[in-house]
């Protein structure tokens, strides 16, 4: 989003001029900070670009007094496989719900069910 950077120290790693790989900072509880928005092109992956960034960002992080945090999806083995070779643990899984505002029909503006829109 247009106004992520503000939230703190944001890195990025450009092949021939194109941003390739990026790691930044987001929450900031008391004490901690978050390393967040880890990504690599997946052209690029496996060059060690995600390594250098989130060790340069806990870095910045650990030179404030702050420890550093991360979250991932469960279903990404690949991050979670290199946070922990990183020296990051596991604290605790978190069980995140979806939650949609209803359909509604223009004509009416009244909400549809689920078996009217089937």
């Amino acid at each position: 989003m247009p106004r992520t950077v503000e939230l703190g120290v944001y890195l990025g790693i450009r092949h021939r001029g194109v941003l390739v790989a990026m790691a930044g900072e987001r929450l900031h509880p008391p004490g901690w900070t978050e390393i967040s928005a880890v990504c690599t092109d997946p052209a690029h992956r496996g060059r060690g670009l995600a390594t250098r960034l989130v060790l340069a960002v806990a870095a910045g992080i650990r030179s404030r007094d702050e420890t550093p945090f991360l979250h991932a999806s469960a279903a990404n083995v690949g991050a979670i496989r290199l946070y922990e070779l990183l020296g990051f643990r596991l604290r605790r899984t978190t069980d995140f719900r979806t939650v949609r505002v209803p359909a509604r029909d223009p004509s009416t503006d009244t909400p549809v069910t689920a078996r009217e829109a089937a």
